[in-house]
């Protein structure tokens, strides 16, 4: 394990096992967060969204809801490393099943990176922690969706991460589950190739109409990380 500075006084631990990527900074940006709102990260692993959410005008409480426990332990050696009161309230938990005490009905905001991979798609790794995290193993796009629908208040927000290649999978969920993809942003490395991530929000009870972003290039045409990306890296929100 090795603790990663995110900010001063601020770390969060990573592991083998329980790490992260671009992903988690481009859905922190692109979730438009608030500081009064109340939170829930599904599947947060090591913590990095709730901790990302830290840096800057932090919301208000932030539910980080991981089924592993030594993903959950990994977030509290985080915080405990980390300087000042955190928000967070680590929770070891099966999301399809919540929580005592969950807050249901009363959240504004979940964001959640699900598994890439369909249940049976792709070569699964050994290690049961890759597995979660990659492959819907231990749930599926509609569980996470029917879970957001039960926490989330009226017009309430689910932003998630997920490959291209699995839009309208989670488009279906989220309507079967009564909410509504409402923006979407697709995410290319250049402005030469073809999108490989998407960012899509969609909002409980909400009427249809979608807004199509214009697309996130990680890198300019000469190479460099482009404006967009710097200011997710670096804790502002996406323009």
């Amino acid at each position: 394990m090795e603790f990663e500075l995110l900010k001063s006084g601020l770390y969060v631990c990573r592991s083998e096992n329980h790490t992260f990527g671009t992903d988690a900074f481009l859905l922190t940006g692109f979730s438009r967060y608030r500081a009064k709102d109340r939170v829930c990260d599904f599947g947060t692993g090591c913590g990095i969204i709730p901790m990302l959410m830290q840096r800057r005008y932090p919301p208000k409480e932030i539910f980080a809801v991981d089924i592993q426990p030594d993903a959950i332990q990994q977030l509290k050696m985080g915080m405990e490393k980390s300087e000042g009161p955190l928000n967070i309230h680590p929770i070891c938990a099966d999301l399809t099943k919540l929580w005592p005490g969950a807050p249901v009905g009363q959240l504004d905001l979940i964001t959640c990176n699900p598994p890439y991979k369909a249940n049976q798609a792709g070569i699964l790794s050994s290690s049961t922690a890759k597995q979660i995290a990659r492959h819907e193993v231990a749930c599926d796009i509609g569980d996470i969706c029917a879970s957001a629908f039960r926490l989330l208040n009226y017009h309430g927000r689910l932003c998630v991460c997920c490959k291209t290649e699995r839009l309208v999978d989670v488009m279906a969920a989220m309507r079967a589950h009564k909410i509504e993809p409402k923006r979407l942003r697709m995410v290319s490395k250049t402005p030469e190739s073809a999108p490989w991530l998407f960012l899509l929000e969609g909002i409980k009870m909400g009427k249809p109409f979608l807004n199509i972003e214009p697309t996130l290039y990680m890198r300019s045409g000469e190479g460099m990380t482009s404006e967009a990306a710097q200011l997710c890296y670096f804790g502002e929100h996406a323009p």
